[in-house]
């Protein structure tokens, strides 16, 4: 069994075959899918993919792309919203000067807002970060100060140190199609040194495809891709890596059913 932990299937790209892809990704062994939120208010789309599919939940929470877009999105908010069954997470948030779409102190008050419903939940908080990494340490460690609460830097691309950081403060390090391109071997050596109970894999879809589908629309089949070089990374067999990020995401998607337990309705 294998777990994509971040997708967006409620993106334009899979409009016209979602349950196809879903089929897909089921028929690659991928039992669980967790579709992401990018805009709280855009969280019908994302409730009604995730009531619509067994194998897929999703988060509640505001990109930090968008976090100028939805200035007003408060804590008690996204707490009540992730009271339905099938939120099993805060997020996505975080800090992104790469592109800088949004400025940085609304990223910054966002994240922060998502970091006070992940604390209150105790739902993971599935986190963005990119050419962040001192800012974005800095926040992690000082929120940890107030009150320890669980979260996933996904997609990591960043920094050894960003990496290190996360799991001091009990943290989850998710790789995704990156961890395949041939110019990443700083980020295989990262993941490399990734304690084992705290990696996890993904496919950020439908960007970022891993080898051999680089270039084309990643899907979340796709990510037994990357769980095989993550394997070779660390020195593991694929079946001893699906077993190992599988046992770790439902202990950081702790309200997520596993496979043998009923599937909640909304």
């Amino acid at each position: 069994m294998l777990v994509d932990s971040h997708c967006h299937l409620d993106f334009p790209d899979f409009a016209e075959e979602r349950a196809a892809i879903v089929a897909r990704a089921r028929e690659a062994g991928v039992e669980r899918m967790v579709t992401i939120s990018t805009r709280v208010r855009k969280f019908d789309q994302i409730r009604e993919i995730a009531e619509t599919f067994d194998e897929v939940y999703c988060s509640i929470g505001t990109h930090p792309h968008n976090a100028a877009e939805e200035p007003d999105v408060t804590a008690e908010e996204l707490v009540r919203l992730s009271g339905h069954p099938k939120v099993v997470a805060i997020g996505e948030a975080g800090l992104d000067y790469h592109y800088d779409h949004a400025p940085r102190d609304a990223q910054a008050k966002g994240f922060r807002t998502h970091i006070a419903a992940a604390r209150e939940t105790g739902l993971p908080l599935v986190i963005h970060a990119r050419s962040a990494d001192d800012d974005m340490a800095a926040i992690l460690e000082e929120e940890t100060g107030k009150g320890a609460f669980p979260f996933v830097l996904h997609c990591f691309s960043s920094g050894k140190r960003l990496a290190e950081v996360g799991v001091a403060l009990g943290g989850y390090v998710s790789f995704s199609g990156i961890l395949t391109f041939r110019n990443s071997q700083d980020i295989r050596d990262i993941a490399a040194a990734v304690r084992l109970d705290r990696l996890l894999v993904e496919t950020d879809a439908p960007y970022l495809a891993p080898i051999p589908h680089r270039g084309k629309r990643n899907e979340p089949a796709f990510v037994a891709h990357t769980a095989a070089v993550l394997a070779e990374t660390i020195g593991l067999d694929s079946a001893e890596v699906a077993r190992l990020t599988t046992d770790n995401f439902f202990r950081l998607f702790s309200k997520m059913p596993s496979p043998d337990e009923v599937v909640p309705k909304a």
